[in-house]
């Protein structure tokens, strides 16, 4: 989609967003306020910028900025997930180099054009909304409105009606995976906090009961996938069950902030994190690429981070209670002891899974590992944020 098309029924009243026509206003006129600045005082506080995790988060920041040039980027979820966390980490610290990065990439895909049409192709709009928020500038709020077209009108759905991984691509029929809770759900919530959308809200809390009902088992874990072949049973991927758990407990926090609740889709995350604590590794916090198999397959980070992520989101909104977090203590500590230095003493992300298709145990156990991959260092400075100041 390129920029231009202006956007329908899409509208964010007060600081954010108001809808799109061009220039600074709305299609009704309404003048669109960017984002105050100091709007993100009090989140900052909570986080604690003088933090030895802030500092190490700012660290992994500079290196990779410095190794990867914003315009080299794809659009794409591993880097809408990193520059996710640069969000997070800007509306901690204030830092203008990460807005700095995010924007020139979103720029280069803005002026280059960009597709919407699998799950995957979703997270750039959270970065958008961002910058929407404080610009004003009708291109992003165009991402945003892509996204939500898509979700809402044009990405295939399951008989259950849970939106496909792959979208407008019916190669595979419509296929539900368990990652698409992160995907395409942030988007989802993140509009719906900033907009006061309770559609969008109510859309992702759908999604979650029709993914958990298909997806999750006795034992709390989430299968990799529905409406697809190959899969071997009793078999759970590490990092797919913690895109549930990050994301899942964003969308509570957004409802408590409502004074709302969503029993189901807590309860569901309760059971799951429950499973994660009983599986995680004792020695080293860490979870097992597969979680039930310890000693099968390997030790991974960015599920450990993303595990960490989540509970810690949990938490802060006290959503779990504090016999979790020796569980969230243990999991940064994991991850932080697969962080080594280059050459030049800089800090580097290890032991990052690569990407997971689904299918049997032995397919899990071939993944390479890989270093400084994109969502795996952006869920590394996701954590480290999360985590300082709770």
């Amino acid at each position: 989609m390129r920029p231009g098309t202006r956007s329908r029924a899409l509208l964010l009243t007060g600081a954010v967003l108001v809808g799109a026509c061009g220039g600074d206003e709305t299609a009704g006129g309404e003048t669109c306020v960017p984002h105050a600045a100091g709007a993100d005082a009090a989140f900052a506080a909570a986080h604690d910028p003088t933090s030895a995790e802030i500092a190490l988060a700012e660290a992994l920041a500079a290196r990779y900025m410095a190794e990867h040039p914003p315009e080299a980027l794809p659009w794409d979820w591993g880097e809408g997930t990193l520059m996710q966390s640069l969000v997070e980490l800007h509306r901690v610290t204030g830092e203008p180099a990460y807005a700095d990065y995010y924007r020139r990439w979103m720029d280069h895909h803005v002026a280059q054009g960009y597709l919407v049409t699998v799950s995957d192709r979703c997270p750039p709009a959270v970065v958008a909304l961002d910058l929407y928020r404080d610009s004003c500038a009708a291109p992003y709020l165009e991402v945003v409105s892509t996204v939500l077209r898509y979700l809402y009108e044009e990405a295939a759905r399951s008989p259950e009606g849970g939106i496909s991984h792959f979208g407008t691509v019916n190669v595979f029929g419509a296929t539900l995976w368990l990652d698409s809770l992160f995907m395409f759900g942030n988007v989802l919530v993140r509009w719906g906090e900033a907009a006061g959308d309770a559609r969008a809200l109510d859309e992702y809390g759908a999604q979650f009961d029709i993914f958990a009902t298909l997806l999750q088992q006795g034992s709390g874990w989430f299968v990799h996938a529905a409406h697809w072949s190959g899969q071997d049973p009793d078999v759970y991927w590490a990092r797919g069950n913690a895109w549930v758990t990050a994301s899942g407990y964003e969308y509570l926090r957004v409802r408590q902030a409502r004074a709302e609740t969503d029993d189901t889709v807590a309860a569901s995350l309760q059971a799951q994190v429950d499973a994660a604590v009983a599986a995680q590794d004792a020695a080293t916090g860490l979870w097992w690429t597969v979680v039930n198999r310890p000693g099968e397959t390997y030790l991974e980070t960015s599920s450990s981070a993303l595990f960490a992520l989540g509970m810690a989101r949990g938490l802060r909104a006290g959503l779990l209670g504090a016999s979790y977090r020796p569980s969230v203590d243990a999991a940064l500590a994991g991850v932080k002891s697969r962080i080594v230095d280059d050459a030049l003493g800089r800090p580097v992300v290890t032991g990052i899974s690569g990407p997971t298709t689904a299918g049997t145990f032995a397919d899990y156990a071939a993944v390479e590992l890989g270093d400084d991959i994109s969502y795996g260092v952006g869920a590394v400075i996701f954590a480290l944020v999360e985590v300082s100041g709770l």
